[in-house]
């Protein structure tokens, strides 16, 4: 789909990629509602954006189900259907074993990671089902295909993510909504902060491969929602690993936990 006059929805546009991915839509032409839990952040992204009516700043918590289905009403009263939706926010879990987790934890994760996305999917698969051409995007995580201690809840979630993408993938064949899940490597991000949580690294840094850059990962994005791709993978070590954990899924595991015994004191 391409996305020049098309009216997409992004969530976590505060901040990271999600705020890239609003300058990039913006920057091809799109309409966007941005969609974010703080709004101080949504209006940093919308100085940087000097876009005027073309975008619109929704506070809202992805996780509140009841909030969620009052979007596709609410953003399409301020920009008319809405073509696309991209949902890209989420957190990482303290850096704990999930023995040490406390319940409180794990269900932050699951709400936010996999219901939160779950949620949106719903309110507004509907509508893109309506449009001449539509597109669903779903960010994962590398974590989804191969584990990192201390991130078990975060790469569980994710791993429910990229198999709920593809499950509605294969219902939409054949139809007019194209659907993508993304899967990135370490990308330099403020997700830790953002997340409440302190740590020495990053939690995707253990194939020790240089960080993506936020806007680059959002233009690898953007490309892939234009080109129809259902799997899109972000760096060098997403791509390593990615076709590593096929061929010798045991041997990565290990390698991973490995990186990251260094990693994380």
């Amino acid at each position: 789909m391409k996305l020049n006059d098309k009216v997409v929805v992004v969530t976590g546009g505060g901040s990271g990629i999600g705020r890239e991915l609003v300058l990039g839509l913006l920057a091809r032409g799109a309409r966007v509602a941005a969609i974010d839990i703080h709004m101080d952040t949504l209006e940093e992204t919308a100085k940087l954006a000097d876009a005027g009516d073309r975008l619109s700043l929704h506070e809202g918590n992805i996780a509140d189900r009841d909030a969620v289905l009052k979007l596709p009403s609410a953003i399409e009263a301020v920009h008319g259907p809405v073509d696309g939706l991209i949902n890209n926010a989420g957190v990482i879990q303290p850096f704990e074993d999930f023995n040490d987790l406390d319940f409180d934890v794990i269900d932050r994760m699951v709400n936010i990671n996999l219901m939160g996305p779950l949620n949106m999917t719903k309110a507004f698969l509907p509508g893109l089902m309506t449009r001449p051409a539509a597109h669903l995007v779903n960010v994962a995580s590398m974590g989804a295909f191969i584990p990192f201690p201390g991130q078990t809840m975060y790469s569980a979630t994710k791993a429910g993510v990229k198999l709920a993408t593809e499950g509605i993938y294969s219902e939409l064949m054949n139809t007019n909504v194209d659907v993508s899940v993304v899967m990135p490597g370490a990308v330099k991000t403020h997700i830790s902060e953002n997340s409440g949580v302190e740590m020495h690294g990053d939690p995707e840094a253990a194939a020790n491969a240089k960080m993506t850059l936020a806007p680059d990962a959002a233009k690898t994005i953007l490309d892939g929602m234009e080109a129809g791709k259902l799997h899109i993978l972000i760096g060098s070590d997403a791509r390593m690993l990615w076709r590593l954990v096929r061929l010798a899924p045991a041997w990565a595991i290990g390698f991973i936990q490995k990186q990251m015994a260094k990693m994380v004191k």
